[in-house]
């Protein structure tokens, strides 16, 4: 066997070769690309016959680099960033740091520890497909997100009508408006045809009337007006931003069409849907985080673990803490979150478990964490059988002890 450690950046790779002893048998910097693969190949074949002999270390599972490592058939080990950092603090307490050094902390870290990690797993290419395709939608919705705070903000100085015309400023009628006519006198100038107009070019059918209606009084309230030079650059800023979250609402339509098609491609995607509160846009997030290497998860707490669910424990003497976890995948906490409140609707077992929580003394989102911790082990048993949900099955155990967690 042969040991390897990988530090991984975006334009070279450094690399530490050792063998069982944690002898240095070579190493140095790798580019990105082809040319890099190739020559790690060929390193690892000086000294391994097969590349299931070759167990690598490296910071990251994602990218070209990891995924050619983990095609070839060696023994890849994604390490947590936090990990590789107390573990260098293992063999020295100067605070020197450099990136051969990283390689080398993995490379020894894979030789002697990797019993206390998990091999990447090699997801399908379609799981990994939809992985990125719900990071990419995800992402334009948290950019959207901050585009209409920053909107809010310039129409709070200058424009207070528009804001209590419009509950939801990323909404197609608010962005058809706001460009139509972003200054204030402008959106007062409008009348109930134009408006309504804009409406239906926005996608709205019903009820045009009254909520033409609705939005011309609130644009014509009385407010202070500003000086028409600043309106007009503000204005300028506001049609702006309007434009720019009117086209993000484009490609989050477009984004939400492929994605939903990938996930239904996929083969574990009926399981996935027929847990209550999970529709195709957070199922597929889920699944897409979650990955579908079959070996990746051999119980439902080490699914739970890797989710983020599953609480932690501090200990220590007659001390005894137990908390969230915040070291986790920040995108599947929050699928899983947005999961566990769309549940309390869908099924009555969840519901009746969020209500113990509640009645136990847990707040609001103490309640929701412990039921998507549950509805996490519930997923998992329906994936390792490859059978849908099913709610008296789920929930049986509560039932009969309503005290079970």
């Amino acid at each position: 066997m042969i040991f390897a450690g990988v530090d991984w950046a975006e334009a070279h790779h450094d690399v530490h070769v050792a063998d069982e002893n944690g002898k240095r048998l070579g190493g140095g910097q790798l580019p990105e690309g082809i040319a890099g693969i190739a020559a790690f190949h060929e390193l690892a074949a000086r000294h391994a016959a097969d590349p299931g002999e070759v167990v690598i270390g490296i910071e990251t599972d994602r990218g070209l680099f990891a995924g050619a490592l983990i095609a070839a058939g060696y023994q890849v080990y994604a390490v947590n960033p936090l990990s590789v950092s107390r573990y260098r603090d293992r063999h020295g307490v100067s605070g020197a740091k450099s990136d051969p050094g990283d390689a080398k902390v993995l490379a020894d870290l894979v030789r002697t520890d990797r019993h206390n990690h998990r091999p990447a797993g090699g997801d399908s290419d379609l799981a990994q497909a939809v992985r990125a395709l719900a990071r990419a939608h995800q992402s334009m919705i948290w950019s959207r997100r901050q585009h209409a705070s920053r909107l809010r903000s310039t129409l709070r100085e200058y424009s207070p009508a528009a804001l209590a015309a419009f509950d939801d400023l990323t909404s197609g009628e608010a962005t058809a408006i706001l460009r139509a006519a972003p200054e204030p006198a402008l959106g007062a100038a409008l009348s109930r045809a134009q408006i309504t107009a804009a409406l239906r070019r926005a996608g709205r059918s019903r009820r045009l009337g009254e909520r033409g209606a609705a939005i011309q009084a609130a644009l014509r309230a009385a407010q202070p007006q500003p000086p028409a030079v600043i309106a007009a650059a503000m204005g300028a800023s506001a049609r702006a931003l309007a434009a720019v979250i009117a086209e993000m609402n484009t490609q989050i339509a477009a984004l939400e069409k492929e994605l939903a098609a990938g996930f239904e491609a996929h083969p574990d995607a009926e399981v996935v849907r027929s847990l209550p509160g999970l529709g195709t846009i957070l199922g597929a997030r889920v699944l897409g985080e979650s990955g579908d290497a079959p070996d990746r998860y051999p119980t439902a707490k080490s699914r739970r673990n890797s989710a983020g669910t599953s609480p932690i424990t501090r200990a220590s003497g007659t001390r005894r803490v137990v908390l969230a976890r915040h070291a986790r995948n920040k995108r599947l906490a929050d699928a899983i979150y947005l999961w566990a409140f769309a549940s309390l609707t869908a099924s009555p077992g969840a519901r009746a478990f969020y209500d113990h929580r509640r009645a136990a003394g847990d707040t609001h989102h103490q309640a929701l964490r412990t039921l998507g911790n549950r509805l996490v082990g519930i997923l998992h048993g329906c994936l390792a059988t490859h059978t849908t949900y099913d709610e008296t099955r789920a929930w049986a155990h509560r039932t009969a002890n309503p005290q079970a967690a």
